[in-house]
């Protein structure tokens, strides 16, 4: 009986034995993937420093499309392999990563040594007054002064180049207002738990049910900055850090947070708080695509859903498990999902 037991011990000892050695490859494998991308990161914040000396802040600065990791789709990959089959169906590679209220181009790092790894080419800007960009925050009023980065690039963009626009939370705004503005360059505009507002409304509006009406938060609010003193009206508001926390970072790895709480800036006031007009004509001919989060404490599904609802896009995509940041949460899943849209024919 004895001999038995030890010999199934034995037999149950080497099954463990081998499941955790393949277990431990897999985290090594994560742990080395993750340590990667934090380099990269760095990286990018060095080579943004660097730009911010260089052009002492009298450019934009981009991230993204002057990586070292970019490539011709016509050659191979850096990992020996060939660019993937379905890049021949994709029409506009350029994909234009625009952030979100007090973040930067910084935070898309995960999702443009994805993008890239795949063969598509990503562009990551600093909006005004954000990032590294080096305009203060509490001089930006409007939504065309904060979209200013995005709107110079699609000027200057070839008049047979289309883009794929990502915005991300308040950056929604940036995406409709580009719409109207430019419909004949954008292919598809997918906004990311984004503030995909109709014709009159504010994208402060979208965050109503959390934050409250417009009126009492300019009134009762604690966040609020008084860039002008405090005798005139409010020009940004910043929340607190635990808060930050709480609201955007609930399910994301403790690097990245500690990543966003050095690098996140005041959020300028006006451009949440303008209506955007918006037509049928211009903004209601573009092809939009909404990504819910679906456990995001700063967009509620619910609000998400609603906003679908409310203004139908073309499809709606899910990423479960993510925060309001999915970038730093589940950057695989929100990688897949914006292949998946841009080979939409």
């Amino acid at each position: 009986m004895g001999n038995r037991f030890i010999c199934m011990s034995k037999k149950d000892t080497k099954d463990n034995g081998s499941r955790s050695k393949r277990i431990n490859r897999s985290q090594r494998k994560l742990l080395a993937e993750e340590e990667f991308l934090h380099k990269q990161a760095l990286s990018m914040a060095l080579n943004q420093h660097q730009l911010s000396q260089r052009f002492e802040g009298s450019m934009s600065r981009r991230i993204g499309s002057t990586s070292s990791r970019r490539h011709n789709f016509s050659d191979p990959l850096s990992n020996g392999k060939q660019a993937p089959d379905f890049l021949e169906n994709i029409k506009s590679k350029k994909f234009i990563l625009i952030h979100g209220e007090g973040f930067g181009a910084w935070c898309w790092y995960k999702t443009i040594a994805l993008l890239e790894e795949t063969g598509l080419i990503p562009i990551a800007f600093d909006l005004t007054g954000s990032g590294i960009d080096l305009t203060d925050s509490n001089a930006v009023t409007t939504l065309a002064e904060y979209s200013k980065p995005l709107i110079d690039y699609l000027q200057n963009l070839p008049e047979d180049e289309k883009v794929i626009l990502v915005g991300h939370s308040s950056g929604g705004a940036c995406l409709s207002y580009a719409l109207e503005h430019f419909p004949q360059k954008i292919s598809k505009a997918i906004f990311l738990c984004a503030t995909m507002v109709s014709d009159g409304q504010r994208p402060f509006d979208v965050f109503a049910e959390e934050l409250g009406s417009a009126e009492r938060f300019m009134e009762e609010s604690k966040f609020l900055i008084y860039g002008n003193g405090k005798e005139q009206p409010p020009t940004g508001f910043m929340f607190e850090k635990e808060q930050m926390k709480g609201l955007y970072f609930n399910q994301s790895p403790t690097k990245d947070v500690a990543l966003a709480m050095v690098s996140m800036r005041p959020i300028p006031l006006g451009p949440v708080m303008e209506k955007l007009s918006l037509s049928a004509e211009n903004y209601g001919t573009g092809r939009r695509f909404f990504i819910q989060t679906l456990d995001d404490r700063a967009l509620s599904p619910d609000v998400q859903e609603k906003l679908v609802r409310e203004n139908p896009p073309e499809g709606v995509y899910k990423i479960k498990g993510s925060d309001h940041s999915p970038f730093f949460s589940k950057p695989q899943s929100l990688h897949k999902i914006l292949v998946e849209i841009a080979q939409i024919p």
